[in-house]
């Protein structure tokens, strides 16, 4: 990893990376493509080591107070976060400011900063938002090796469940002829309503490629599922978008089982909970 000093944090839609780049390691990783103009090798992270008082000072020049995001591009729980400690002085900032926080991880080192989302949920909004695409779990260490597996993403969402503090699940993406099949989507759906998520978010059935993550992604194909990445091509050749062939079979899997449990489908519904800041809290912010 190497450090910066950067010069802004918050985003027009108020959300942050606090790190760029990332170590988890999945194979599908959309956030390694050449769009976002990373110029370092990805796994190098960037390290933001001035976020918490560049978000203090973004955060009391806001007019109104608001949900701040994270993790949409670099996940905030990387295990350097561990020592470093920059995403919990963040929440810290968001805690004091009396603003809400909705972030996105798959690693179960949110945990350790239980007691200031607890916090920040008693006095606004704290949303944590697990991506969780595979029940196997010997699958799931395959396409994504380097943070835990499905079975202690749960375990991760039954706690916050018991504390109170309010999670969504990522089920996305989801790989064509890898993670596709019924048993898989079901089984995180119902396990999903076990640990009381509030609700799923599936853009559809397949994953997305375009230059920089394509060659990545393949690469692992033809290491860990040998003729895979042929069978890709012929199917799908250059698309930017690979949508299973079960996806509308799988579509609806989900949104039944989601009906059937009580929990919101699909983006819109559950990116409007997730960023919706509660009205009660939503008073002028006077500093």
């Amino acid at each position: 990893m190497h450090f910066t000093e950067a010069k802004t944090l918050l985003g027009p839609r108020n959300g942050m990376n606090i790190y760029r780049g990332c170590t988890h390691g999945c194979i599908y990783c959309d956030s390694r493509s050449t769009c976002y103009g990373f110029s370092h090798p990805f796994e190098d992270v960037e390290v933001k080591r001035n976020a918490p008082e560049l978000l203090d000072r973004e955060l009391s020049s806001k007019k109104r107070k608001c949900m701040v995001g994270t993790g949409s591009m670099s996940d905030p729980y990387m295990p350097c976060e561990r020592e470093l400690l920059l995403t919990r002085r963040c929440l810290e900032k968001v805690r004091d400011r009396g603003f809400g926080i909705s972030l996105i991880t798959k690693s179960d080192l949110v945990l350790r900063d239980m007691d200031i989302l607890d916090e920040i949920n008693r006095k606004a909004k704290a949303v944590v938002q697990m991506t969780v695409t595979t029940w196997d779990e010997d699958l799931c260490r395959i396409l994504e090796p380097d943070v835990c597996g499905t079975a202690r993403r749960f375990e991760v969402l039954d706690r916050l469940r018991d504390r109170g503090i309010p999670t969504l699940v990522w089920m996305t993406p989801i790989l064509p002829f890898i993670n596709d099949t019924e048993e898989n989507v079901s089984h995180i759906a119902d396990r999903c309503a076990e640990a009381g998520v509030k609700g799923i978010v599936c853009f559809d059935m397949g994953l997305t490629l375009r230059d920089g993550d394509r060659g990545y992604f393949y690469d692992a194909l033809d290491r860990d599922f040998p003729g895979m990445k042929e069978r890709y091509i012929r199917t799908y050749g250059a698309s930017y978008s690979l949508r299973s062939p079960s996806a509308d079979r799988l579509m609806s899997v989900l949104k039944e089982r989601c009906s059937r449990h009580g929990m919101m489908c699909g983006p819109d519904a559950c990116m409007g909970y997730a960023y919706s800041f509660p009205e009660r809290f939503r008073q002028t912010v006077l500093y």
